[in-house]
């Protein structure tokens, strides 16, 4: 189809971005073609009237796991988490459901605003099985960076769920093979541990990677193309990730003078996620279900993340946003809060936080060519809200319209869960 969008007011995605008027967005299939003025639009397109409403490029979440949906946080009993997966892809009817979950929260993501998201850690191949879905047409859902599984150790972040546990660099490396053979987007490396892996006071993101295992993964990686990507929650992991290769640091620390200098010599760059960490920080434990520890700890992976999102932003560090959806308390359909935490927590105006989550993102995730910005040429990602973002960043909880790649999706709705909006709602107002 051709698109006609006249009557809005077009926001670029650009760091200076400001609202135009006056012009229409061209799409013809796939891509824009042109910003027009309203008087020339060409025959032959579907003319949709914005009504001064917004539009702007597709928003860009850089940290997902498609395998979850954000429960309310309550203590779960321990399990075996490699025996609970190999239990779900042994049987045909669990493993038809788990593609089934993954495909819906990933619609949900564009349903929301999110016409591209990188996946960090998934159930088995299912991340580039649905991508290369999406890519056919064969479903719908945003454009995917895959890594699908993760590459953790045994007792790491995530192991035998999301990652797999390499007890050595050479089954390190073999996972690293079958990202190849699986056609990944990038590789992602489990450092250290998190909040709740955490069992005493202060201990939080403990290094759990020997780093002769992050650079033989960060080398092979860069040998292929790929581009390696960290979970990492401590200031020690934030350096020995960055001094042994790895592109982009997951998440953040409380940083220093040898992490601000690591950050430039090696080019790498930030993605910030405060939205899984606040809710164990901030919210009283009655309602998040921490423990004590947990809540200190929830405090010290807060504010660590938080302050390099700062440090990076004061010695322009690249930094993009991800909101870690599949924690507890995180939805596919919330990217939006991290934009508000980002302007609330770190300083940036919305301006920068929505460059930060287009334009940026694209950028930094190697598609700047392709997305990103509202320009000719580039691909038909873009959403609509009603009033004007650079002023009210909430507004993008409610978008009116979701085109990617060129595919219309009039008057999008996601099923929220009201439960989690009113616990997260008092923290997501700038004003």
């Amino acid at each position: 189809m051709n698109y006609a969008l006249k009557n809005g007011r077009i926001l670029s995605g650009r760091k200076d971005m400001v609202p135009v008027t006056g012009k229409a967005v061209l799409v013809d299939g796939t891509k824009i073609t042109a910003l027009c003025n309203e008087n020339d639009i060409p025959s032959g397109y579907e003319v949709i009237d914005l009504n001064g409403q917004y539009v702007m490029p597709g928003l860009i979440n850089m940290h997902v796991h498609l395998a979850g949906n954000g429960g309310n946080g309550k203590p779960q009993k321990q399990r075996d988490n490699t025996k609970l997966v190999n239990r779900i892809f042994s049987n045909p009817v669990s493993s038809a459901a788990a593609k089934y979950l993954v495909s819906e929260y990933a619609k949900t993501e564009l349903m929301s605003g999110v016409t591209t998201i990188r996946t960090v850690g998934g159930l088995r191949d299912l991340d580039t099985e649905l991508r290369d879905q999406i890519n056919a047409g064969k479903k719908m859902g945003p454009r995917i960076l895959a890594a699908n599984e993760g590459i953790s150790v045994h007792n790491g972040h995530m192991a035998g769920s999301v990652a797999i546990a390499a007890s050595s660099v050479d089954e390190a490396l073999a996972q690293v093979e079958h990202c190849r053979e699986m056609k990944t987007d990038l590789i992602k490396l489990m450092i250290t541990g998190g909040v709740m892996d955490a069992v005493e006071k202060g201990t939080p993101g403990q290094m759990k990677m020997p780093e002769e295992m992050i650079r033989a993964v960060c080398d092979k990686a860069h040998e292929y193309g790929f581009y390696a990507a960290a979970h990492v929650e401590s200031s020690e992991g934030v350096k020995a990730a960055l001094r042994n290769g790895v592109d982009s640091i997951e998440h953040g620390a409380q940083p220093d003078d040898e992490i601000i200098a690591l950050f430039k010599e090696k080019k790498a760059f930030l993605t910030t996620t405060l939205s899984p960490a606040l809710p164990y920080a901030l919210f009283d434990r009655e309602v998040s279900g921490a423990t004590e520890v947990q809540q200190y700890n929830g405090n010290i992976v807060f504010e660590g993340i938080r302050n390099m999102a700062k440090a990076a932003v004061e010695n322009d560090i690249p930094v993009c946003l991800g909101n870690d959806v599949g924690c507890p308390w995180i939805t596919q359909y919330d990217f939006w809060r991290e934009l508000v935490y980002f302007c609330k927590y770190v300083d940036v105006s919305p301006r920068f936080a929505l460059y930060t989550a287009t334009c940026r993102a694209a950028e930094l995730a190697g598609i700047g060519d392709v997305t990103g910005t509202l320009e000719p040429g580039k691909d038909a990602d873009l959403i609509v809200t009603k009033d004007n973002p650079l002023d009210h960043l909430e507004t993008l909880r409610n978008v009116q319209l979701v085109m990617a790649r060129g595919s219309l999706i009039r008057h999008p709705k996601v099923r929220r869960k009201a439960a989690i909006d009113a616990q997260l709602d008092p923290y997501c107002s700038i004003k």
